[in-house]
């Protein structure tokens, strides 16, 4: 059965930047409308083939990091019944920098 998948407010968040991003610099809504989408199907399909990427302890405990079409890293969770992603990062960002040591939260 495959596992309920569940957005951080902070990965829709990260959606709707990127969304505003792709817009910016190519002036198509429907362009970064269909972008955010895919990048949105491919995270839905982790409820029935959740553990793939590489599992990161070392930034958050049981947080996972997968690429997306060389441009987009997603950071999620794996439990018995569901996946939660918690962030979708763009662009070659430093992602180890962006996890909060201090609170043991995602940045």
């Amino acid at each position: 059965m495959p596992l309920r998948v569940i957005y951080q407010s902070d990965a829709e968040d990260d959606l709707d930047a990127i969304f505003s991003y792709v817009l910016n610099q190519d002036g198509s809504a429907e362009r970064a409308y269909r972008y955010t989408e895919r990048i949105r199907a491919y995270c839905n399909s982790f409820g029935t083939f959740p553990n793939r990427g590489t599992q990161r302890d070392d930034l958050y405990p049981g947080i996972r990091l997968i690429g997306f079409e060389r441009r987009v890293t997603i950071a999620f969770t794996v439990s018995d019944d569901t996946v939660l992603i918690a962030r979708i990062f763009y662009g070659g960002r430093d992602i180890a920098a962006l996890f909060d040591d201090e609170s043991g939260s995602i940045a």
